[in-house]
């Protein structure tokens, strides 16, 4: 059996700052801004879903407790509709996305939702540590000299391969460049929620765009900014970096949530269906913790190997922007040609809500193929720990 995406939807993305546009908009609520449109404009009885699968990082305070579960039922799903909340990190929606389709594909599920959110002006990135040590003993005993924050793997991966801090700053400033583009152009309108959300203070949101997007954003301008992840014990520690990370070749903080429904073609066409796009293969793999980000170069050989096919076979790419350095790298590794990338803009620009991701550029990555008559598209993401997942999708229609 197969598995195949029926539609995929996800709000505008907003800066996660007390100033941004979905700032004070309740997690659960704009998760299930994101699952009420993508219900609406299937038109399917909430009722036929097997499930909801979602994805949250922040799984803490107002993210906390089954987060999707809480979703679902805002959303206006019967109670009698299951729903669970899943952390793989970055990958998390993503992850989401591969359990649904897994799920389907067994034939234990006809319907499934995968979707995710995260609320990063809510929950503070890392806050649900609770400023305790996650890894233990173990782990100290395996990695004696520590493991680094995420930033300074960024930095450790630029030094690898050997990026200038122009690279950065250039790959940056072309993901503003794309998105830009591509919002003037109309081509996020089909996958972006309609209305507006309500924040419990009984204002409501006017956010009708990706706001982290900056149009006029210069390799000029990036230049200016400091290094984002120096300190002097580390720079001991690793003589080889050169600290050229900063907030402006770096993923912002978001706040954001999407959705996609997914179904078997037998269960579509019984329901009247159009299917948009086949989940084709999918890979996950694990890497070096301490470079963190570079799964998604094993993760691409993987999911192409899988599907039996070629790097040249595949018409576009979404390669999570956590860092610009973590893309250029798996560019150099991979040989991928840098116009098939991200070609509406990535996360630099667009944005980064941690547990919304994977299923943003899912729904990004169907529009792409859509509106380039591409028929094979492949997602990657990289994940804290040193994981990453991938997938190709195949356009149907």
């Amino acid at each position: 059996m197969d598995a195949v995406i029926i539609d995929a939807v996800r709000t505008p993305v907003g800066k996660g700052k007390a100033n941004g546009g979905l700032a004070g908009v309740h997690p659960v609520d704009l998760h299930a801004h994101a699952l009420a449109e993508l219900l609406r404009r299937t038109g399917i009885a909430p009722e036929l879903i097997d499930d909801v699968i979602g994805g949250a990082v922040g799984q803490v305070g107002e993210q906390s407790l089954n987060t999707t579960r809480w979703a679902a039922l805002s959303a206006g799903l019967p109670e009698s509709v299951a729903a669970v909340t899943i952390d793989r990190q970055c990958g998390s929606s993503q992850q989401a996305i591969h359990f649904a389709a897994q799920a389907v594909r067994s034939g234990d599920y006809d319907l499934v939702i995968a979707s995710g959110v995260e609320s990063m002006s809510t929950i503070t990135i890392g806050s649900q540590t609770v400023g305790r040590d996650p890894f233990g003993m173990g782990i100290a005993r395996r990695y004696p000299e520590g493991l680094v924050p995420q930033g300074v793997s960024a930095e450790l991966i630029a030094a690898r391969w050997r990026l200038s801090r122009e690279s950065l700053d250039s790959f940056a400033a072309e993901s503003h460049r794309r998105a830009a583009v591509a919002w003037k152009e109309g081509r996020f309108d089909d996958e972006i929620t309609s209305g507006q959300l309500t924040r419990p203070d009984g204002t409501s949101t006017d956010l009708l765009i990706d706001e982290s997007i900056r149009p006029t954003t210069t390799v000029e301008v990036l230049a200016g900014l400091p290094p984002a992840f120096h300190s002097d014990a580390l720079a001991a520690r690793f003589p080889q970096i050169c600290w050229n990370v900063t907030a402006g070749n770096s993923s912002p903080v978001n706040d954001g949530a999407a959705a996609v429904l997914i179904a078997s073609s037998d269960t579509a066409r019984r329901l009247g269906l159009w299917p948009r796009a086949r989940l084709h293969s999918l890979a996950v793999v694990g890497d070096d913790p301490l470079y963190m980000l570079t799964g998604i170069i094993p993760a691409t050989a993987k999911v192409l190997a899988r599907a039996g096919l070629q790097l040249a076979d595949i018409d576009a790419f979404e390669v999570n922007e956590a860092f610009a350095s973590v893309v250029l790298a798996w560019l150099a590794e991979t040989g991928a040609d840098p116009a098939k990338v991200n070609i509406n803009g990535g996360a630099t620009a667009i944005g980064h809500p941690l547990g919304a991701s994977g299923a943003r550029i899912a729904t990004t990555l169907l529009s792409v193929l859509e509106q380039t008559g591409g028929r094979y598209g492949l997602q990657t993401m990289c994940q804290a720990g040193g994981l990453a997942n991938a997938m190709i999708i195949e356009r149907l229609n």
